[in-house]
């Protein structure tokens, strides 16, 4: 397989895009999918923010090449291409929780239903459960959770869940837990008949899975920029709302939604922005955005689809070799339903991720028993692959290893 791999790196069109990302030494890092590496592009652009900050201070809003004060509307600009959208369609800010209540306080009617899966991603859960309860209704009522069949999210069990009394839905593009990635336009088309808006959580998708958000039809989309975006942590969130839903008054104002015309006019009245930014409620955080500035673009020269095509190569690899160690896969075998990471089983997954991590192979596990592996286009070879899957072979082989005490594995 040596041989293999030495092939699949030399014909591999994105192997010069590494040289641009700083690597922690001595660790093949294969947790893109929970916190994106540094790359020299993102450094160069926080830079720059902090040095506009340090010369110039208050006018770093207005003044310079960069002024701050539309720094969100040039990052959605380079945004949008990679979700299939234009950039009036998305707003850059807030966090990704936010942009969900964001959402659930515009778009859903505070009357009907909400529905879930049963994996969804605890904190879009918890938004959903507190919004509920803000606007007079029941979780135990009024959220309908539909329970996943060993760990695969069943879509026509979604559509058929889609009653009356159902609304408003909330969905992962990509299932955080097992990389099962759906049929967003279909399942939107679907649930538009029964008169459902979805919104769909693209934080494990975005930047490593092509979107056609216009071109789809999607109603609406929120997501993270840390994990494939490679934003740096905490870097600000993004929604998406296509333009037949964008003259809706954000159901939580605030002054930086405003009219960036009329802004400082300080009315008492709103006068929201004509585009996304409508939805942004406060004051953009200007160190967490500049980073984008350089990372997008980066992605950008790369190209999507030459993403999406290595990350499969990828994860094609991982997974014929995961099946050779005899290890119980979580992911969806086709191509058409995997994201960027694989997940498989094991009694001792806990202690297995912790024994990966010790040993430079930086892995997540998520409880109860599972362990994701995810390889970023980017910056990851498929020799650091071949090499995770030699130690996670050694590890197996080798019982002393899984003798760990307690799981300290850390959990992002």
């Amino acid at each position: 397989m040596a041989t293999d791999v030495a092939e699949l790196d030399a014909r591999d069109p994105l192997a010069n895009f590494a040289k641009e990302f700083y690597r922690p030494t001595g660790q093949i890092y294969l947790d893109g999918n929970s916190l994106g590496l540094l790359c020299k592009p993102a450094e160069k652009a926080l830079q720059e923010a902090i040095e506009s900050w340090k010369t110039r201070a208050i006018l770093g809003w207005t003044d310079g090449e960069s002024p701050w004060f539309t720094l969100s509307r040039r990052v959605a600009k380079s945004l949008a291409p990679i979700l299939g959208a234009e950039p009036e369609d998305v707003m850059l800010g807030e966090s990704t929780t936010v942009n969900l209540h964001q959402l659930l306080a515009t778009f859903h009617d505070g009357k009907s239903a909400i529905l879930i899966d049963e994996w969804c991603f605890p904190s879009d859960r918890y938004a959903i459960e507190s919004h509920l309860r803000l606007r007079g209704q029941d979780p135990k009522q009024d959220l309908i959770v539909v329970p996943d069949s060993d760990d695969v999210i069943d879509e026509l069990s979604i559509i058929d869940a889609m009653g009356s009394h159902v609304g408003f839905a909330v969905l992962p593009a990509v299932a955080y837990r097992t990389g099962q990635n759906l049929d967003i336009r279909y399942l939107t088309s679907e649930a538009r008949k029964a008169g459902v808006l979805v919104a769909w959580d693209c934080s494990h998708s975005a930047g490593v899975v092509p979107h056609q958000f216009r071109q789809d039809d999607i109603d609406l989309a929120f997501g993270c920029t840390y994990k494939y975006l490679n934003g740096g942590p905490g870097s600000v969130g993004w929604l998406y709302v296509q333009p037949k839903l964008r003259e809706r008054k954000p159901g939580l104002a605030g002054w930086f939604g405003s009219d960036p015309v009329r802004q400082f006019e300080m009315s008492p009245n709103f006068h929201e922005a004509p585009d996304a930014g409508r939805f942004m409620i406060g004051t953009p955080h200007v160190l967490s955005l500049a980073p984008l500035l350089g990372s997008l673009e980066l992605i950008g020269r790369a190209g999507m689809n030459a993403i999406r095509e290595k990350s499969l190569s990828m994860t094609n690899y991982l997974t014929r070799e995961l099946t050779r160690l005899g290890l119980a896969e979580e992911t969806p075998e086709s191509t058409d339903h995997r994201g960027g990471h694989v997940t498989f089983s094991h009694p001792e997954a806990a202690r297995l991720s912790l024994a990966l991590r010790q040993r430079g192979v930086i892995v997540d596990h998520r409880p109860p028993d599972l362990v994701r592996l995810a390889p970023s286009p980017l910056y990851t070879s498929f020799q650091e692959c071949e090499t995770a899957i030699a130690t996670l072979d050694e590890i197996l082989r080798t019982d002393a290893h899984l003798q760990i005490g307690a799981s300290h594995a850390l959990v992002t």
